[in-house]
């Protein structure tokens, strides 16, 4: 199913209405109910002191992280998809994910032990911090071993990260049979997916990161649609391949640190959103990247905000929610295509 399309510049206005509109919208919704003037009079600075500080401090930066999450996480599976040049890769294959996953269960685990100094120091940023380090560490060390002759290999960084991401997830093991009850929900928690911490600060990082990623990855839009006919095509083209391979999983790697750092582990947004935006609009990096910028904040603004209600006033793992909502789709592509294939 394609539609037609829209001019470029006005599918990008559109989705960013309806972001703005969600983001707004998200505001009214919580365990405190509040009305459409109360959350508008707290946006200017004039509600009771209990609003504004429910609006302005709690709400408008988690909702402004999701969005920045959503953003990251979907233009990456978006560019990350482009490189491998397979609409089922994501974030997991050049293991950014499961080095950041290692070193956080590491900090959570050795934080009453050899890192307690340092969790004396950065309090709760202990574990953002080493997520953060871990995803880029694993993912430079999966770029490395797939260069060969001063190119990169696509396969064999296929085979790297899952090679990688094995190891790590066994070591993470180790860790986790060694941590005791309370660090073991901690564990737990953090590999559901959580914005319940957010606050201004995460979004003062996180903004400039996923606004500078999503600007040179939109910028590579073209080279990738030439990647879809192979390399040597791109290259015949006048593509630098290697300087689009690199620098697409640098900021992916850059981006999907800081989310994950920051909020966990949040599956299958990188997979959903683009696989949807191609049912839409077909395999054009034009509209795919930025579609997918805009439609993973979209997704993922909603998606916390049924998280922050569903069971209010408790709060459901926005993991466990991408997660029912991902598998689904993805079965039903499956069964989809197969019958396609029947037909044909």
């Amino acid at each position: 199913m394609q539609t037609s399309r829209l001019p470029l510049v006005s599918y990008t206005l559109l989705l960013g209405m309806i972001l703005g509109g969600s983001i707004l919208a998200a505001l009214f919704y919580g365990a405190y109910q509040i009305s459409i003037g109360d959350v508008l009079n707290a946006l200017m600075g004039q509600g009771t002191a209990s609003e504004n500080f429910l609006i302005l401090q709690i709400r408008l930066p988690r909702i402004l992280l999701t969005a920045l999450t959503g953003m990251g996480l979907a233009i990456s599976g978006a560019a990350i998809q482009g490189v491998f040049r397979n609409p089922l890769a994501d974030q997991t294959l050049i293991g950014v994910t499961s080095g950041a996953s290692l070193f956080a269960v590491l900090a959570i685990v050795l934080m009453g032990t050899f890192l307690a100094e340092i969790a004396e120091v950065l309090k709760q940023s202990t574990v953002a911090l080493f997520a953060f380090t871990g995803g880029f560490l694993t993912t430079y060390l999966v770029y490395f071993l797939s260069r060969e002759q001063g190119r990169t290999n696509v396969m064999t960084m296929l085979l790297a990260g899952i090679a990688i991401s094995a190891f790590a997830a066994a070591i993470s093991g180790v860790f986790i049979y060694m941590s005791d009850d309370q660090q073991l929900r901690d564990i737990t928690f953090w590999t559901m997916g959580s914005f319940s911490g957010a606050g201004w600060v995460h979004v003062g990082i996180a903004a400039p990161i996923m606004i500078l990623g999503c600007l040179f990855l939109t910028r590579y839009s073209r080279a990738l649609n030439a990647f879809l006919l192979g390399e040597k095509e791109a290259m015949y083209l006048g593509f630098d391949v290697e300087k689009v391979k690199s620098r697409a999983i640098f900021f992916t790697a850059l981006m999907i640190g800081v989310c994950t750092s920051m909020c966990g582990l949040i599956g299958f947004v990188g997979l959903v959103v683009p696989h949807f935006l191609r049912l839409l609009q077909g395999p054009d990096n034009r509209y795919l990247l930025i579609g997918s910028a805009l439609s993973g904040a979209i997704f993922l603004v909603w998606t916390d905000t049924l998280a922050r209600t569903i069971i209010a006033p408790g709060e459901l793992p926005i993991g466990i929610l991408t997660a029912s909502i991902g598998a689904p789709f993805f079965l039903w592509l499956l069964i989809n295509r197969q019958q396609e294939n029947e037909l044909v």
